[in-house]
């Protein structure tokens, strides 16, 4: 035998509003552009080699001596500003989607990196970003000797 629920209106109704609250905190709240997430944050891959942990992000449009690179503790943060061309006046925007202005992103490093000897290189508005593992940071192997 199955139970039946009794149908809870406010059940869909509470659904529905939440959902109406994401779609215009994602049309008009959330900072969204060319350098940045869903969540409005600068989009970037961490990857980690064995000796290095490398930090990628696209900066397109943006000069190299624009960008502000920190490392405190064990949190790294970029952080720059793109600016806006000059605005067409004689035609009308059919489109407007690039979003300009302040970016700004922090993410915690893995622990056991040399930070004073980092390296940023910037490549057709790529930045990379090296930072060296330190010695007792690198996974060292051990070999099994038989008996």
């Amino acid at each position: 035998m199955s139970s039946m629920m009794p149908w809870e209106p406010s059940h869909d109704i509470v659904s529905l509003r939440d959902m109406m609250d994401r779609l215009f905190e994602d049309a008009f709240v959330t900072p969204r552009g060319a350098l940045t997430t869903r969540g409005g944050e600068l989009a970037l891959d961490m990857y980690e080699t064995k000796d290095d942990v490398v930090v990628r992000t696209a900066l397109p449009g943006v000069k190299p001596e624009d960008v502000d690179i920190t490392i405190t503790g064990d949190t790294l943060t970029i952080r720059g500003e793109t600016q806006q061309q000059d605005e067409d006046k004689e035609g009308n925007y059919l489109r407007r989607e690039r979003s300009y202005g302040e970016f700004v992103r922090s993410i915690t490093l893995p622990s056991g990196l040399q930070v004073d000897k980092a390296d940023a290189s910037f490549n057709n508005g790529e930045l990379t970003l090296k930072i060296p593992k330190s010695e007792q940071a690198k996974p060292k192997s051990i070999k099994v000797k038989p008996k």
